[in-house]
């Protein structure tokens, strides 16, 4: 956007549009190129910026804060920049001396800004960052920034008696953007190369017996509630997302096959899969009354939009039918076990029911499939007695 930059409205603060990610605000007269970024996730960090080209390549070179320097200071050092351009003086000497000025609050911006597009848990980041990333390594420089420090801030945060889980999605933070720190060639090499985490075995699972899933289901089929309770028994009976149900439209939905498509837009891995429809899933589509009237499956009758949570519903579903702790997430895992303890199926199979991207995720229900296993083992061995018992 060209407009007739002023230090008073730098003052009173540049913002993005809603709806955008990033915004150029260009010095429209004074000095051409001369630019203010604005990011939707950190406006208050807005840097002045240098537009200009080498051998037919467009380069941007940062200048600094807009609340480091005044905008006639960022002027001044973009004609010099210019003129250094002009002259063939930028060396990449000089480059080189900017980039070993890069903070890690610099590198983070370029981070958000980089990740934003295609990482869906970057509120995450920036919350991890602002709670205890910046206020340690924030004014720090990247070049000063050791493994030593890395770990010295792994061990603090154990000290603080955060989990070890949580301890880790701050180091993997700190690692990968340190890493793309390296890439970029802000710096020599990372300080989080070989930087151990404590990768705790604490994932959560509850899968539902035989009768408690009695139980669930008599809720699910009573209660006055009927588009959550069919919401949850899609979940059992699919081992879908959450998310991927309350998404789920109509045109993804082939009753000829009995298949659901999950587009990759709906899909954590980002890639499209079909689920197949098992008797109980084809007969929850024959009671919805959306179909023709709405996109989506299931829609909120008070509001006429798509169900975006059914949490609160749900806390009141799991505690009529005596489960506190069962999870809806747990649903999926139900569905996993299930499908498991059934002794033909693959743990491959399994995994690419549930859209996993790799098998580590699916080796959880290996536990699963070797019940089974031992069942009939035990058959085996029944045979054997009967045999050395003389029984015919």
């Amino acid at each position: 956007m060209k407009i007739d930059l002023t230090q008073d409205m730098i003052d009173q603060g540049l913002t993005c549009p809603v709806g955008k990610r990033k915004i150029e605000y260009c010095d429209a007269k004074e000095v051409p190129g001369l630019y203010v970024l604005v990011t939707s996730s950190a406006s208050a960090n807005s840097s002045y910026y240098l537009r200009w080209k080498q051998h037919g390549k467009t380069k941007h070179t940062r200048i600094a804060r807009v609340t480091d320097i005044t905008l006639a200071e960022a002027r001044s050092r973009a004609l010099t920049l210019r003129r250094e351009i002009a002259t063939g003086n930028l060396t990449e000497e000089r480059e080189q001396k900017r980039k070993q000025q890069m903070t890690y609050s610099d590198l983070f911006e370029e981070y958000v800004t980089y990740k934003r597009p295609f990482k869906r848990s970057i509120g995450k980041d920036i919350q991890f960052y602002n709670l205890r990333i910046k206020a340690r390594f924030g004014s720090r420089l990247l070049s000063s920034i050791s493994r030593h420090d890395l770990q010295k801030f792994q061990a603090d945060l154990i000290k603080e008696e955060l989990s070890e889980a949580t301890a880790d999605l701050y180091l993997r933070l700190l690692k990968h953007s340190m890493s793309l720190a390296e890439q970029w060639e802000y710096i020599e090499k990372s300080p989080g190369k070989g930087l151990k985490l404590f990768n705790p075995d604490n994932a959560v699972e509850n899968h539902l017996s035989k009768e408690e899933l009695k139980r669930l289901v008599d809720v699910l089929m009573s209660d006055e509630n009927q588009p959550v309770c069919q919401i949850v028994l899609w979940l059992l009976s699919t081992g879908a997302r959450l998310n991927e149900a309350l998404k789920a439209r109509w045109e993804h939905i082939d009753r000829n096959k009995r298949q659901w498509t999950i587009p990759a837009t709906n899909a954590k891995s980002k890639r499209s899969r079909v689920v197949p429809l098992n008797d109980t899933a084809m007969g929850i589509l024959e009671q919805l009354e959306t179909e023709g009237q709405h996109e989506t499956l299931w829609v909120n009758a008070k509001t006429g939009k798509r169900y975006t949570t059914i949490q609160k519903v749900w806390q009141r579903l799991r505690l009529k039918a005596g489960l506190p702790h069962f999870r809806l997430h747990d649903a999926r895992h139900s569905f996993a076990a299930m499908v498991a303890n059934d002794g033909t199926t693959s743990l491959y199979a399994i995994g690419t029911l549930l859209g996993h991207k790799s098998n580590v995720s699916t080796r959880r229900y290996a536990k699963y499939s070797s019940d089974t296993l031992q069942s009939i083992s035990n058959h085996a061995s029944d045979v054997i007695q009967d045999a050395m018992n003389g029984d015919t």
